[in-house]
């Protein structure tokens, strides 16, 4: 990607990539959950979301560094290009932001080739005797993750995954989810949003300097909002894998704590107040994310590995759809109370807390099972 020449080709290669990587999300639930008894997951589950939501916090300071600091090195220029009026006069640099980002995820993936284990019985990376205890620690919980002796197809795998009703319950809650975590796009826009326009005035005047002003106090305002949510996320995980049975309870807690701050925020109208709901609110959706998927994983456990897969898997997929509206949420000319985006972050929200209330009933009484 870094070597495109016009759009044509940008959307081209962004496509392939997409259809690249979209197993990666899938696969890691599905391997974490193979490996894990039912109440060691959501722990399991905190530490990979937390991935994301340390991106969030430094990726934006990474990628302004590369494509700042590498412009014009070794000849690699991001100007002179067709494209310039797509991406090169707003983010010089931009090709080495694809260099450097593109070939660390080569070189991880090579060394995770030789770190990253199979499933239990057919892991290579084991002796025979520790493949063997690793699976009857899972069977000695009754878990079924590790019964390789009956194989599904394919089709009959995705038949038995849409036909369980259990997994469009989770998908819906997944859904609610990740819709209104799409709130994390848009945290630079809101921060501004909601009360910069007194600290812009007061460098009006400055040119340049304004805009590595307004950039260094938008990326310390932004950080301790996922600062706390990776905290919060930390330690759901461990809480919800010592109180297993309350996960559900748990995500209607998260999710009610984040549709108060998103109806308190449209109501709200000193910053400091608006910001600190923000945090909180973004706390909920990112504890939630991990919290549900360990909830499915766990609740999947039951089902033969290649229908659990094919859950999982259309679990993430269906819930990352709500990428697709979520950008066009908090349109910059709704500014400053952003009616249209917490409302209906509010609803979703809303929705949640009803579907993960069920979820918390039935599974207390042994249906889930």
């Amino acid at each position: 990607m870094a070597a495109v020449k016009n759009y044509r080709q940008l959307a081209a290669l962004r496509f392939v990539v997409g259809i690249l990587e979209a197993g990666f999300a899938p696969g890691v639930l599905l391997i974490l959950s193979s490996w894990y008894k039912r109440e060691e997951q959501s722990r399991r589950f905190a530490v990979y979301i937390s991935a994301a939501i340390l991106s969030g916090a430094f990726g934006g300071l990474l990628a302004g560094a590369i494509t700042k600091d590498l412009e014009g090195a070794h000849g690699i220029r991001g100007k002179p290009q067709p494209i310039q009026n797509i991406l090169t006069d707003r983010v010089p640099g931009w090709r080495w932001l694809f260099i450097v980002e593109g070939a660390a995820s080569i070189g991880w993936a090579c060394i995770a080739h030789f770190l990253l284990l199979d499933f239990p019985l057919i892991s290579k990376h084991l002796s025979e005797d520790e493949r063997q205890l690793a699976s009857k620690r899972l069977l000695l919980t009754d878990d079924s993750t590790v019964n390789d002796e009956h194989r599904l197809g394919p089709l009959q795998a995705i038949k038995h995954s849409l036909a369980n009703w259990r997994v469009w319950l989770f998908t819906a809650g997944y859904m609610v989810i990740v819709g209104s975590s799409t709130l994390s796009y848009f945290y630079p826009t809101l921060v501004q949003g909601l009360g910069y326009a007194s600290i812009k005035a007061q460098y009006m005047a400055s040119g340049r300097r304004l805009i590595k002003k307004v950039s260094a106090y938008l990326w310390c305002k932004t950080v301790p909002i996922y600062a706390v949510a990776f905290v919060s996320n930390a330690f759901t995980g461990y809480f919800s894998d010592n109180f297993p049975r309350f996960r559900g309870i748990i995500l209607s807690s998260w999710l009610t704590i984040s549709l108060s701050c998103s109806v308190a925020t449209t109501i709200a109208t000193n910053f400091t107040a608006r910001y600190v709901l923000l945090v909180f609110m973004t706390a909920g959706l990112w504890s939630s994310n991990a919290l549900s998927l360990s909830f499915a994983s766990s609740t999947f456990g039951g089902m033969s590995r290649e229908t659990r897969g094919v859950s999982l898997a259309f679990v993430n997929g269906m819930g990352n759809l709500a990428q697709i509206y979520g950008a066009y949420l908090f349109p910059s000319d709704d500014a400053p109370r952003y009616v249209m985006g917490f409302s209906v972050i509010s609803a979703m929200c809303a929705f949640g807390v009803g579907v993960y209330g069920i979820l918390y009933i039935v599974a207390k009484r042994g249906i889930l099972d």
